[in-house]
């Protein structure tokens, strides 16, 4: 299978929608230190290897059979890369806003989240994207490519329903 793993598409969607949520939350009770909360969790789970918030999926939403499992073989690795740097960002945004900057904190926080939906409902991943072209020009420690027959970035078809 090329290197391709099964992976459940539907732990990063909810994780997404998650951090969109808090990012909302965030913004509408002023509170940076949640955005700074988030950051983390992004960049653990870029650093252990699964999405930040997919604990809400894994514990509570497909348990409760409310959200079903979209497995399909897809590389981890472009969406490592796409957390980390988002969580990047909104650490960036955080620190931004402690700074007393918020138009800026703000601002990227917003980016950030707009990425994610356009990931979560549009099944397209700026990170990954970005990550596959870095591989495309041969940037080291940019290794996988997209599966074959998947545009970069675009969310695998699903193959199996576990």
């Amino acid at each position: 299978m090329n290197g391709l793993k099964p992976i459940d598409h539907s732990e990063m969607v909810v994780s997404q929608i998650t951090l969109i949520l808090l990012n909302t939350l965030a913004f509408l009770f002023d509170l940076p230190w949640l955005a700074g909360l988030i950051a983390a969790v992004m960049l653990i789970g870029a650093i252990v290897g699964f999405p930040g918030f997919g604990f809400v999926y894994r514990l509570l939403l497909k348990p409760l059979g409310w959200v079903k499992p979209h497995v399909a073989p897809d590389n981890a690795e472009p969406h490592r890369f796409a957390q980390g740097l988002g969580g990047t960002f909104v650490l960036a945004g955080a620190l931004a806003l402690w700074a007393g900057l918020a138009s800026l904190g703000w601002g990227l926080v917003w980016m950030v989240s707009a990425l994610a939906a356009l990931n979560a409902f549009g099944g397209f991943c700026v990170g990954c994207f970005v990550y596959y072209w870095l591989a495309r020009w041969k940037v080291p420690g940019f290794t996988k490519h997209p599966p074959a027959g998947v545009f970069p970035g675009m969310r695998p078809v699903e193959r199996s329903k576990k």
